[in-house]
């Protein structure tokens, strides 16, 4: 459908987007775009790496156990303003 369209056609679609959402609009939305889809693929790794560290965790070693550093939560890769740490609950056998 859109290799269909002329450039003249595009040329109006892309002025009624300009008149519609403002030239000092667009720029905005395109970073807020771009930044989460930062977000969103610096939490799809960190959920993979963790479900890799799962994997690695319920194969022990027989070496020492290590101690888990706290996780931290970051709003875009290097926006340290935003991050904080994360509350995870103990995973002690209560009895």
């Amino acid at each position: 459908m859109i290799g269909n369209l002329k450039p003249l056609e595009i040329i109006l679609i892309i002025a009624v987007i300009l008149l519609l959402f403002g030239a000092k609009k667009l720029p905005e939305m395109a970073r807020s775009l771009g930044k989460s889809a930062r977000i969103l693929k610096s939490e799809a790794k960190a959920m993979k790496k963790d479900g890799e560290n799962e994997a690695a965790a319920a194969a022990p070693t027989a070496d020492a156990p290590q101690q888990a550093a706290p996780r931290t939560i970051q709003a875009a890769p290097g926006d340290v303003t935003s991050s904080r740490p994360v509350n995870e609950p103990n995973r002690t056998a209560q009895g």
